[in-house]
């Protein structure tokens, strides 16, 4: 036999073969287990007829009566498969007989054989006892055609056109599978001989495929590829090349932009805190030169405090606005009243809205309204906010904070102004930090740009959001705080601590390196008719101390040759300090600062520039109100 000599040949032979080999295989496994089965059920459908006329002949058998016993082997007729049968009684002598056909009598057996069933001369013969309670009455004998040969003659047939069937599907099958293997093949080949007579690298086999066929085709491309890849390497480089360029002049121009912003920040800051210490220097110029006019004095006096708060409100929002971008500034979640909130923030804006001769309209809910938050922080952003709005009016403008709880169930506090207002493409950034709607040199109370994005910051941490609005230049701007409403406030929220009587005389201990601070205050407190020790080192604040047995103990925490944590932790291991109430007097602010001065055993923290009213407060507060609560924080 001639071998198929190409490929598609060879494909259609090898699924042929294959697909025959598992078709005998599969026929010849079914052709026995069908005609084991068959058999099987032959014996046992044989047998339970057997039983049967056993069962219903047994009392003939018995009785001795024979036409009994035929009438119930007559039975069988309706089973045509079983040819003849019969019974034979104890002694083997047939007691009954039965034949299908009378034309064809059959030939029985002189004596019944064991029981079961044997298969001979195309007949299957069962023979079954008759037993009656325990007793062997006789036996029972069918015997039935077995066309094992029919069977089989007919299952040749079906699996013969099965296979065939079979046999012509494989081919069909084989005939369009081999498409995706030789047409590959051929196409590889077709443009192999191309490229060799067109020198042309840039054809291409565009026939898929997939497995070891596919992979050969891959090959070849990638093979043609790599020709034209090397000749447009030096332009990818090109391009590579202007990419980085462009991406780097964009890093040089957001790192000149980044400096330029530290500059105006350096300026600015220099700038606003240049403006209170000129009025200060002044002021303290005029209380020099006029010791003897009260008046002067007390007008000069008014002016260093304003200018004084000023310079904290810088120093305090710069310190806010690090303390959130670090994750160390906490706030307190307690019952508010908006209408306290929004008085605690006007009452801190009022004398800026006067000195620039603003107007305001305020219109809140007629029922009390509660937030859950920090009641100094929600006023702050109020004031920020506020501010914001009088710093960029001119002089005589209106001003207006509007509070409802609208639709939403949000509560909506709107700050709105008639000033300068913000040109479109600042609204998308004027919450930035150290970002300025007008930083012109006309605008003399810009601020260092942090007021907004202090604002926004602390409205997240209570879970409400802030936005501006604005029609452009010259047409005012709108602030809109969105805050989540507290349905039912738990209590009246936080409650003023009662204060015990004004004017109780204290043994004071002051220890600072600061001559100017600690000598003012020790001066003002001796005129409040306190006893005042002041030190200006660690170790000597701790040698006076023992003898002193202060009240109340007021220490830096930079001293020189022993630091306040550790003066305060000597203090308290001494027998008779054990009441001294400490207080922290420092210029560190950040909260890992406040903590190490609790652990180190103060009762109060409080941050530089001290007012004398936060002293005030503490002493009023009186030695066993601060040793009963908490460690106090103060700004």
């Amino acid at each position: 036999m001639r071998k198929p000599a190409t490929v598609r040949a060879k494909l259609i032979v090898m699924a042929l073969a294959t697909t025959f080999a598992a078709l005998v295989t599969m026929s010849a496994s079914m052709l026995i287990y069908d005609l084991t089965t068959f058999q099987q059920n032959w014996v046992d459908d044989l047998t339970t007829q057997a039983e049967i006329v056993a069962t219903v002949s047994a009392p003939a058998v018995s009785f001795n009566d024979p036409a009994v016993a035929r009438q119930n082997l007559a039975l069988l007729r309706v089973r045509p498969q079983i040819e003849a049968g019969a019974i034979y009684g104890a002694n083997g002598v047939m007691f009954a007989s039965y034949a299908q056909s009378a034309l064809d009598p059959p030939v029985f057996p002189s004596r019944p054989g064991p029981a079961g069933h044997a298969i001979a001369g195309g007949h299957m013969i069962v023979f079954h006892p008759i037993v009656e309670n325990g007793e062997r009455l006789g036996t029972v004998y069918l015997t039935a055609r077995y066309r094992l040969l029919d069977r089989l003659a007919s299952y040749a047939i079906i699996l013969g056109a099965v296979m065939t069937a079979s046999l012509l599907l494989a081919a069909m099958v084989a005939s369009r599978l081999r498409l995706g293997i030789t047409n590959p093949l051929e196409a590889v080949t077709d443009v192999a001989r191309a490229v060799m007579q067109k020198r042309d690298f840039s054809l291409r086999v565009r026939e898929r495929a997939s497995g070891e066929i596919g992979t050969l085709v891959d090959a070849f491309n990638n093979m043609l590829a790599e020709v034209e890849r090397r000749a447009d390497a030096l332009q990818e480089a090109n391009r590579t090349l202007e990419h980085e360029m462009t991406v780097r002049q964009g890093a040089e121009r957001a790192l000149l932009l980044a400096d330029r912003r530290k500059d105006e920040f350096l300026a600015t800051l220099a700038h606003e805190l240049r403006n209170p210490l000129a009025p200060i220097r002044t002021g303290l110029d005029i209380m020099r030169l006029n010791r003897n006019d009260p008046a002067a004095t007390e007008r000069a006096r008014a002016v260093m405090e304003r200018q004084l708060k000023q310079m904290v409100r810088l120093v305090d929002d710069l310190l806010d606005v690090s303390r959130i971008n670090t994750g160390k500034l906490t706030i307190r979640h307690d019952p508010v009243e908006l209408q306290a909130v929004v008085a605690n923030a006007l009452e801190i804006v009022r004398p800026v809205i006067d000195a620039q001769g603003h107007t305001i309209e305020v219109a809140l809910p007629r029922e009390p309204v509660h937030v859950l938050g920090d009641a100094t922080r929600l006023a702050q952003v109020l004031s920020n906010l506020l501010n914001n709005a009088a710093k960029y009016t001119d002089r005589g403008g209106h001003l207006a904070l509007a509070a409802a709880v609208e639709s939403d169930g949000q509560l909506h506090i709107r700050v709105s102004d008639n000033g300068i207002g913000i040109a479109p493409a600042m609204l998308g950034e004027i919450f930035d930090m150290f970002v300025q709607a007008d930083s012109s040199l006309e605008r003399t109370s810009a601020g260092l740009g942090v007021g907004l994005s202090l604002a926004r910051r602390l409205v997240e941490l209570h879970g409400g959001a802030i936005e501006a609005h604005s029609g452009g230049p010259g047409l005012g701007s709108e602030f809109v705080v969105t805050l989540p409403v507290l349905r039912e406030a738990q209590g009246a929220g936080p409650r003023e601590s009662a204060q015990p009587a004004q004017g109780t005389p204290y043994r004071i201990l002051l220890a600072d390196d600061n001559l100017d601070f600690v000598n003012a205050i020790g001066a003002l407190l001796r005129t409040l008719g306190h006893t005042v020790h002041i030190c200006h080192d660690g170790a000597q604040a701790l040698a006076a101390a023992e003898a002193f047995a202060p009240d109340f103990a007021f220490l830096d925490i930079g001293l020189p040759h022993l630091n306040g944590y550790d003066l305060a932790r000597a203090l308290r291991a001494l027998p008779g300090l054990q009441r001294t109430v400490l207080v922290a007097v420092t210029g560190w602010g950040q909260q890992k600062d406040r903590e190490m001065a609790f652990d180190a055993g103060f009762e109060a923290h409080l941050v530089k520039p001290v007012s004398v009213e936060q002293i005030l407060d503490i002493l009023a507060a009186g030695r066993q109100g601060m040793r009963a609560g908490a460690p106090v924080a103060g700004a």
